[in-house]
């Protein structure tokens, strides 16, 4: 199918979703399509009212709970107050871009903590309650990344904000396929899926510095750069509803160079695949976090 969209989404009546970051762009893109096709979207995000507010122009059956991927707390508040109910599909869709050098509440690097420690702890605490697969936002940037796991938090070398930007991506994609490798093993019938947007305009810009957000903001205004975030939630979109999609699945746009188009299988770096990677990946991520994970049947 080289021109899937939103239309192709099969009935997912009774299914629950939690999308973290559903407030704007493509994780609000995706819970519109989402409560169309018939599911209870949880918009799980930092700002609550922001989510109550995109929430109001969306029919369908959709609620709102507080979490901030950042404050590895919140993900634990977050997941008491949801309880015991069964999740249909995680998406791990929030994240920030090329920040300003910061610390989490813990103490951690701000765009390793959220983009990928707040995954991380999210989803190791609710696999018992998940019932079809995970899907884990990565990036094209994926490919300029380096794995520094003996200095995440950049003391040792200067702070550059996108090349850590392009490290947490690149450890988002290594952490889904390092789970999928894990349910695997467990034979599970849990999948974990990762998908990449290509270039779309959303406000995951605005975390940049002044400058690159005003180039970036020129760039979103032509079509022909930046597709629509409508566009954009496509690859994340197939990677959770397409029913026979194969566990460890990376999708993303068809077009040249995966700038855009509609969803398809795509290739990703071999530091992706690195399986002693995605171990000690894994292994850092149970520590920085004090929870370890092993993946059950």
């Amino acid at each position: 199918m080289t021109r899937w969209t939103a239309a192709d989404i099969p009935d997912q009546t009774g299914r629950t979703y939690v999308i973290t970051g559903a407030n704007s762009g493509i994780g609000l893109e995706a819970a519109k399509a989402l409560c169309a096709s018939g599911a209870h979207v949880i918009f799980a995000c930092r700002n609550v009212e922001k989510a109550d507010a995109a929430r109001a122009a969306i029919d369908g059956r959709h609620e709102s709970m507080a979490l901030d991927l950042s404050d590895l707390d919140s993900v634990r508040s977050f997941v008491g107050a949801l309880g015991a109910r069964p999740v249909d599909v995680l998406i791990n869709n929030a994240g920030i871009m090329a920040v300003p050098h910061g610390l989490s509440a813990q103490g951690y690097e701000l765009q390793f903590a959220t983009n990928v420690l707040g995954h991380f702890l999210l989803t190791g605490l609710l696999l018992p309650q998940i019932t079809d697969r995970v899907v884990t936002l990565s990036s094209l940037m994926h490919r300029a990344g380096r794995l520094a796991l003996d200095d995440i938090n950049a003391e040792r070398r200067t702070y550059r904000s996108w090349p850590t930007y392009a490290q947490s991506k690149l450890a988002d994609l290594s952490f889904a396929f390092e789970l999928q490798r894990r349910l695997t093993a467990a034979g599970s019938p849990v999948r974990s899926m990762a998908a990449h947007p290509g270039y779309a305009a959303t406000n995951l810009q605005n975390h940049a510095r002044p400058m690159e957000r005003m180039v970036m903001g020129i760039a979103n205004r032509f079509p022909m750069v930046a597709q629509p975030a409508h566009l954009g939630a496509l690859p994340t979109l197939y990677a959770a509803t397409l029913p026979d999609l194969p566990g460890g699945s990376y999708v993303g746009p068809n077009g040249p160079g995966e700038m855009r188009g509609y969803p398809r299988l795509v290739g990703s770096s071999a530091a992706a695949r690195d399986t002693s990677a995605g171990a000690q990946l894994w292994a850092l991520c149970e520590a920085l976090t004090g929870s370890s994970f092993p993946v059950a049947a």
